[in-house]
């Protein structure tokens, strides 16, 4: 209790005042009429004191004026202070022919000042232009009393003189809080926009790195469970005539499901917090491990043939790319080329990180196998767009059975 007595009387003053004044505006912009019947009342009852006080007299050219016209003039100069928020104009304009009586009748009632009051909200709330016709409005009384009393009202140029520093007082004190008002809208504006823009940042970039992710499990788990899947299937039909062969291919299997199970825990590795800046750990295949994929398919009973020509020297980027779309290739031949399909393999490197990649299969072709998730074809288009290249799929053309996935990488970029 102590510690809180003293955060409160260690607060300073501006930041009380501010949030008195941050609960005042919003009890107020949300019972605003509440707001105007105080004000206007308050106005009202110090019109009314000094009507039935007599203390107008002190300052009125005819202090022999009807109490009742007093009366009036005091009300039609006070009441329509209610829609000085809503529409200043036009309370402005109310008061207007009590003003004009006030100034013929010699009663210079103090409580015509009010004028201003509603010349500030027309100068904050209403277009600048309007603020002539308010002038007008406003002059107009001032010139019937300099004709009217002139003698009494004194010199002619005094009188304009205060009357036109008082209106440009009031109109200015009402630009400088417009000013800040805006002012302070457009920050409010802004703050609230890049708010807006950092949240849809942050979603496009949790949506990009779900798709990541989405892909490496994709090429990691899928090519594995197809070769598990070639590796029990076969091992199923051994199983009767070749136990030996039977046991090889349960052997096979374990193999590649604790390779899936290594490069899956790896790939979550790289998701947990705490192993963020342990990139490393990242499965990160290159085209030296191109040859244990082909031996993983081929033990899965799709005989393989891989001709390369040329010397490699990519970017760990480009062969991440190029292993990714032959394990794709190979997975979709093993899903669904069908028994008895051979695939193979032409690899030829070029000069500048050129490369040009077929992989083709005897299968049963068709057309493209569905893929609801949108992972396959899909994302072997995606891997060649990041270095510009290009990739084409499809059944290979007649004669020839099977389907054909063609990619190339043109030369890299000077760095």
């Amino acid at each position: 209790m102590e510690s809180g007595t003293e955060e409160r009387a260690a607060e300073p003053l501006t930041e009380y005042v501010q949030r008195v004044n941050r609960r005042v505006r919003s009890f107020d912009r949300r019972r605003p009429l509440v707001w105007d019947l105080h004000v206007t009342g308050f106005w009202v009852t110090a019109a009314l004191i000094d009507w039935a006080g007599g203390g107008w007299r002190s300052v009125a050219h005819d202090p022999g004026l009807p109490d009742g016209l007093v009366l009036a003039l005091s009300l039609g100069l006070s009441v329509p202070l209610l829609r000085r928020r809503r529409h200043p104009l036009a309370a402005l304009a109310v008061m207007a022919p009590f003003a004009v009586a006030n100034a013929w009748t010699g009663a210079a009632l103090q409580v015509a000042l009010l004028q201003l009051l509603l010349l500030f909200h027309i100068t904050l709330r209403l277009p600048l232009r309007t603020l002539w016709w308010a002038a007008a409005l406003m002059t107009v009384p001032l010139c019937v009393t300099l004709v009217r009393h002139g003698d009494d009202a004194g010199p002619w140029n005094q009188q304009l003189g205060s009357h036109l520093m008082a209106m440009g007082v009031a109109a200015l004190i009402a630009v400088t809080v417009r000013t800040r008002r805006n002012y302070t809208e457009v920050l409010e504006d802004r703050a609230r926009r890049l708010e807006i823009e950092r949240d849809q940042q942050a979603r496009l970039a949790a949506a990009a790195e779900r798709a990541r992710i989405a892909r490496e499990m994709h090429d990691i788990i899928g090519h594995n469970l197809s070769v598990i899947t070639g590796l029990a299937d076969g091992g199923r039909y051994a199983a009767a005539k070749s136990p030996q062969r039977a046991a090889q291919a349960l052997d096979a299997i374990g193999t590649t499901s604790r390779q899936a199970l290594g490069e899956l825990r790896r790939l979550l590795d790289v998701l947990r917090d705490e192993a963020k800046d342990a990139p490393e750990l990242a499965p990160q295949p290159a085209l030296a491990d191109l040859d244990r994929l082909v031996e993983g398919v081929r033990s899965a009973g799709l005989p393989v043939r891989t001709t390369v020509r040329g010397d490699a020297d990519l970017a760990p980027g480009r062969q991440l790319a190029l292993y990714r779309v032959v394990q794709e290739a190979l997975t979709n031949t093993l899903k669904h080329a069908g028994p008895d399909a051979t695939a193979e393999i032409d690899l030829s490197y070029g000069p500048g990180g050129a490369v040009t990649l077929t992989v083709t299969d005897t299968g049963r072709g068709g057309p493209a196998p569905a893929l609801s998730d949108g992972r396959g074809l899909p994302g072997m288009r995606e891997r060649t767009s990041l270095y510009g290249g290009t990739l084409e799929a499809g059944p290979r053309p007649r004669p020839d059975r099977g389907w054909r996935v063609h990619l190339h990488l043109p030369e890299e970029p000077p760095q």
